[in-house]
């Protein structure tokens, strides 16, 4: 699993997540440029992209002289490697689980338990 590295990398995926398909650099980049504080250079957005798709978190398609560039995977999917990869690096799972039970909005707590029930009904039986 590959971390987001840079910001630029943060803000074309999640521009990739929000859009209805995959997109042309060009499209990318007008994305990107309307709440840019300075404007991106085609080549930047470009090279970052294709950073992305080696990374394995973008996919490139060919569309006729340039490619569009797509998530492999959801934000949801990519959001939940990332936590089990950092999981995975503890020792003890159980003082992190509850670290980070205790750390999310009270609201979020609650959609957490009621997954965990949810997964858990069918062990008691």
């Amino acid at each position: 699993m590959s971390a987001l590295g840079g910001s630029l990398e943060r803000s074309i995926m999640d521009v990739l997540w929000a859009a209805p398909g995959p997109l042309r650099v060009r499209e990318l980049l007008a994305e990107l440029n309307e709440t840019a504080e300075k404007a991106l250079a085609y080549n930047t957005v470009q090279t970052v992209a294709e950073r992305l798709a080696q990374k394995g978190l973008l996919q490139r398609t060919p569309d006729g002289t340039a490619f569009r560039y797509g998530p492999t995977r959801a934000r949801e999917e990519y959001a939940v490697e990332l936590m089990m990869d950092a999981l995975s690096e503890a020792a003890d799972h159980g003082a992190i689980l509850a670290r980070f039970a205790e750390s999310v909005p009270p609201e979020d707590a609650r959609h957490l338990l009621d997954a965990l029930r949810r997964r858990t009904a069918g062990e008691d039986a």
